[in-house]
């Protein structure tokens, strides 16, 4: 297992608690005697640390490990922006749901003691890149973790359009928009759409329309090496929008081309020994225990 020198702090910004935790994240590490680097942003709510500051990308380039306090949301961010250095990434829960952010502040030392001894386990989630065409012309892109959707925006209007998969044509459409989730993001926003939970180890990606016109549209999982191109059709009357993990990329107009592959780059991260999908499952989403438990 990898051992740990520089280890880089990133929390999500307007919670006391997560100062808090950063806080006795900072004390329990200088007392470890690791070389602690602080995220610029995240360092703005945490006065007189004490330790040097990097932006995001920096902090790829010069940690070992990453550890994001938060929520899911605060680990996608830091994802995208780490998944080019191939640095290891630790979440701390401070959210709500907590798919991905695995470690409660209740046993905090334990688990990241437990990580920094190399008592772990790495898992790599593979991430998708978008790409806007207008007339064969780049006019926006983005990355995400979880999905890549095409949505309305704030109109109340179906979308019509085409989708091919690897030049295949699928079909022609009309509904609220489509769904394209990673594994990852299977517990996400597609969850809510109607799409398959999927193990993070599947290499596949899913397509999940948005309330499609035509009640036989179904979910669809595809190999994840394949090309997604979706033709926005010329006599839609609104102008799609383009999200990536909830944050809109781009907007297109008629006639565009959305273009969305596996990222090559992957995002690696670390999870405490006795990590367990299915219990992370059984406990976010409420599902039963054993008869008789």
């Amino acid at each position: 297992m990898q051992a740990f020198k520089n280890i880089g702090l990133i929390g999500r910004l307007g919670s006391a608690k997560v100062v808090e935790t950063l806080r006795r994240l900072c004390r329990f590490l200088d007392d470890g005697g690791y070389h602690v680097i602080v995220e610029d942003r995240t360092a703005t709510v945490l006065l007189g640390h004490g330790h040097p500051e990097a932006s995001r990308r920096l902090l790829g380039e010069l940690c070992d490990l990453v550890i994001v306090v938060g929520g899911d949301g605060s680990l996608l961010g830091a994802a995208r922006n780490l998944c080019h250095s191939g640095t290891l990434v630790l979440g701390v829960n401070r959210g709500r749901l907590g798919f991905l952010t695995d470690i409660s502040p209740d046993e905090l030392e334990e688990r990241v003691g437990e990580v920094l001894s190399g008592r772990y386990e790495l898992e790599e989630r593979f991430l998708l890149d978008a790409e806007l065409y207008r007339d064969d012309v780049l006019v926006g892109n983005g990355d995400a973790l979880n999905e890549v959707v095409l949505h309305p925006g704030k109109a109340v209007r179906m979308i019509e359009f085409e989708l091919f998969i690897d030049d295949q044509f699928v079909y022609s459409q009309r509904s609220d928009g489509l769904i394209v989730a990673t594994p990852t993001g299977s517990t996400a926003y597609a969850l809510s759409g109607g799409g398959p939970i999927m193990h993070p180890r599947l290499d596949v990606i899913t397509l999940v329309p948005m309330f499609p016109h035509t009640l036989s549209s179904r979910p669809i999982a595809i190999d994840a090496g394949s090309e997604i191109r979706i033709h926005i059709g010329e006599t839609n009357q609104t102008y799609p929008h383009i999200s990536c993990d909830g944050q809109t990329r781009a907007v297109a107009k008629p006639d565009d081309v959305l273009v969305i592959r596996r990222k090559p780059q992957r995002v690696q991260l670390v999870h405490p020994l006795g990590h367990n999908f299915y219990e992370v499952l059984r406990s976010k989403l409420g599902w039963s225990n054993r008869l008789g438990d």
